[in-house]
């Protein structure tokens, strides 16, 4: 089905090449598609994309066998009532039965018992259309997605301390051009490989990397700092960071009075946590955090990274806080390299919780409990604004209260059997349900469990925007014909929507359903209206926010200016990065690499000021000879996205995990990724070449730990935990601390390592505690 990738140099008579995207990690590495007839496809190169410049992964390079029809669904499933197994339907009979299902529960139960599961590889398209479907047509408030387990820490921290949400402020490219980078919880060189040449490159300039993860991973390796703390401490070890710069007079006294609120508290929970303490909490030892605020804070610039490491906690929101504060103390935020920024995880992470398919949440990141919000979105929809529900259970919460209070469940692009934390327990309540229908693009653990089963078009079949970890809007382009048997998740919302009494307002053309969610975003703080289909090709991707036409110029002081108005000049100039309007949180485009002083673009406040209050005039054509929003590739060079422009100090201390070793279960266990495997591995395990890499879990641990409990290398091992068991070969290595295992969370079964892990809540973002828990370590044979 595929080939080696090749440079796209067609001649007379070759197929044409259609630019796209990978559909696997929020890179959203460029590619190119050339389809060879019968299915077959080549894979093409596209150096020319800036994000990965050409380079893919082996995930990456692979996708193309996923498209084979021997590997996927290929037509509709439902569950037969004499034998209970799952047989071969046509869609209308499919279709049937899922309206009818999700009828009888409205009936018999009300709109709140029927739930919606999305999940964050989906467009954007589909994830507006799923929101728009869970409160228009089937008015439940019960719907949430999978990407509430990947970056909701770290975007409800995001919120608390810029006013906005979106994972990266600036081009990945700034950060090879830092002159100090802490990476916390990523292990960049497997999760995003293509990513790991900006870190080489940083390195190579002459910045500093510091890493921060309880194993020595490859990125770990790359350092030249690595702080190896144990799991859980990642909140005390940025306090205790702070506490130093404090200490030392490293802290920027200006930047902290005119462009900061809260420092005093901020400060004092800092001072509370001496080195010597931080130390005895996290194993690092004091001279490494003193050379880590030494690396850190003598840069001319630095930014610090956050991953799933510090964010899958119970305390994720405030350890992300803590960095943060570190960042806004020294002055690192707001500036030209600098700033705090989060690695989102999945394909469509970030585009995913913008748009609608979140339980509090309305296209644009408008907030649900918000009644201008409501009001705009409700019009755009054509519908009263009463008539929307409020907010509902988050991603977890609502999985519990399955086959109770949620009776019947659509799920869309997710595999909480495998990626659920206390997976056993959910998977549980999944066969308690009355009535599951799943649309994937393979028959998945979840989907295996479902009544009725839809088989879904993939990136190459179809048409739509993704937003990458940048927060640059991209146009994935249909490059060939999916198999005679599937069709896309936008028909079957507009299916199942005129089943169920809503003729219109669900088109199945992703370009229509994008204009929508142009108009529904507008005003917003994830502003999209002024991106289109035609601009995502000519240009590479916009960044949001991007209004329309003009609009920019609407908010407090917003408008076009040259670059000396907006970042300045010094590094910013010499960095090719230019600022926004005096009055806005956006800086404007910025990206001309030479230090060009011409005109930039617009700050993009709202007219309630800080881009998050009031509505901008948005949706409206450009007056004639107006330029276009360039888009926003850099936030908060001249103000913060709050109502005064200020970056809010959250005052944090350290607390422990949910659940500690103890006597009965001594030992931490984290869990993450492998290089050759994604997620939970619905699709990567179906790929040889992966497989072969990648072909099952493993538990990594010390050799002082193996030898104490008698384990040799390549023994199956229990790791046993108050919630399960997971069984799994050890693989004994000095690269992780002797207190800690480590287990991949991609395969189901005796190896399922969400069997284990705690679904304890972060009291705001509510992330489960995926990355710590307390577990024993047991022989499983012999």
């Amino acid at each position: 089905m595929h080939s080696a990738p090749t440079a796209a140099a067609p001649g007379e008579g070759t197929p044409a090449v259609t630019p796209t995207h990978c559909p696997y990690c929020a890179l959203q590495c460029g590619m190119g598609l050339r389809a060879r007839g019968a299915g077959a496809v080549e894979l093409v190169e596209r150096p020319e994309f800036p994000v990965n410049r050409g380079a893919l992964c082996g995930k990456g390079r692979t996708a193309p066998e996923l498209l084979s029809p021997g590997l996927r669904l290929t037509g509709p499933l439902v569950r037969d009532a004499a034998s209970g197994a799952l047989v071969p339907a046509s869609w209308e009979q499919a279709l049937d039965r899922i309206a009818e299902g999700l009828r009888r529960t409205r009936r018999e139960h009300g709109a709140d018992a029927v739930g919606v599961f999305g999940g964050g590889g989906l467009t954007n398209e589909k994830a507006y259309a799923l929101g728009k479907f869970a409160r228009v047509v089937l008015g439940t408030s019960q719907i949430d997605y999978n990407g509430r387990f990947c970056m909701s820490s770290a975007a409800a921290a995001h919120q608390r301390a810029f006013g906005l949400d979106r994972g990266l402020p600036f081009p990945l490219a700034d950060v090879s051009r830092t002159g100090c980078l802490i990476l916390v919880g990523s292990n960049l060189a497997e999760t995003m490989p293509p990513a790991l040449r900006y870190l080489t490159e940083l390195r190579e300039n002459g910045g500093k990397l510091i890493v921060v993860d309880p194993r020595r991973t490859r990125t770990a390796e790359a350092a030249d700092l690595h702080l190896a703390a144990r799991p859980g401490t990642d909140l005390a070890l940025a306090l205790g960071l702070l506490h130093l710069v404090v200490a030392e007079g490293r802290t920027d006294e200006e930047f902290i009075r005119e462009r900061t609120l809260g420092w005093a508290e901020a400060r004092a929970g800092a001072m509370a946590h001496w080195p010597e303490y931080v130390e005895r909490i996290t194993g690092v030892p004091l001279p490494r955090l003193r050379e880590a605020a030494e690396l850190f804070c003598e840069a001319e610039s630095a930014m610090v990274l956050t991953a799933r490491g510090p964010e899958q906690q119970a305390k994720g929101t405030d350890t992300v806080g803590a960095w943060i504060n570190l960042c806004l103390a020294t002055g690192r935020a707001g500036r030209p390299l600098s700033g705090y920024g989060c690695l989102t995880g999945q394909g469509n992470g970030q585009g995913g919780r913008e748009h609608g398919q979140k339980a509090d949440q309305l296209p644009g990141y408008r907030k649900l409990t918000d009644p201008a919000a409501r009001e705009h979105v409700a019009r755009v929809w054509g519908v009263a604004p009463e008539s929307l529900p409020g907010p509902g259970r988050s991603a977890y919460e609502l999985l519990e209260a399955l086959g109770g209070d949620i009776r019947s469940l659509l799920l869309m692009g997710s595999n909480p059997v495998v990626s659920a934390p206390r997976a056993g327990h959910i998977e549980e309540r999944l066969r308690a349900l009355d009535f599951l229908a799943v649309a994937d693009v393979v028959l998945s653990e979840t989907a295996a469990l479902a009544d009725v089963v839809l088989p879904v078009t993939q990136w190459a079949e179809e048409t739509g925007t993704v937003t990458n970890l940048e927060g640059r809007v991209l146009l994935r382009r249909r490059a060939l014909d999916p198999p005679k048997g599937v069709r896309s998740d936008l028909y079957v919302l507009s299916a199942l929507a005129e089943r169920l009494g809503v003729e219109k307002g669900f088109p199945t053309d992703p370009e229509e359903v994008f204009g929508e969610l142009r108009r529904a975003s507008a005003g917003g703080p994830a502003d999209y209206s002024g991106i289109s289909y035609r601009r995502l090709i000519e240009e590479q991707g916009v960044h949001w926010p991007c209004p329309e036409g003009d609009d920019a110029g609407d908010g407090d002081g917003a408008g076009a200016r040259g670059a000396g108005d907006g970042a300045g000049d010094g590094i910013a100039a010499d960095a090719g990065i230019t600022g926004g309007g005096a009055g806005g949180w956006a800086a404007g485009s910025g990206d001309r690499g030479d230090g060009d002083s011409g005109e930039d673009g617009a700050g993009g406040g709202d007219a309630g000021g800080g881009g998050n209050g009031g509505e901008r005039r948005a949706g409206r054509p450009p007056e004639s000879g107006a330029r276009p929003h360039p888009g926003t590739p850099r936030l908060f060079l001249d103000r913060f996205a709050t109502e005064d422009g200020r970056a809010r100090f959250v005052p944090v201390s350290h607390r422990p995990s949910a659940e500690e070793p103890d006597e009965e279960y001594p030992v931490f266990l984290t869990t993450g990724r492998v290089l050759a495997q994604y997620q939970s591995g619905a699709q990567t395990r179906r790929v040889d070449e992966l497989n072969a890499a990648a072909p099952g879990p493993f538990v990594q641990l010390h050799p002082r730990l193996a030898a104490r409990l008698g384990i040799a290398e390549g023994e199956e091992v229990a790791v046993v935990s108050r919630r399960g068991r997971a069984v799994a070969p050890a693989r004994v290595s000095a690269g992780i601390r002797p207190d800690t295992v480590f287990m991949p969370f991609h395969w189901p079964g005796a190896g399922r390592a969400n069997s284990v892990t705690n679904p304890a809540l972060d009291p705001t973002s509510r992330m489960p505690e995926f990355k710590v828990c307390a577990v024993r370590l047991e022989r499983a044979t012999g």
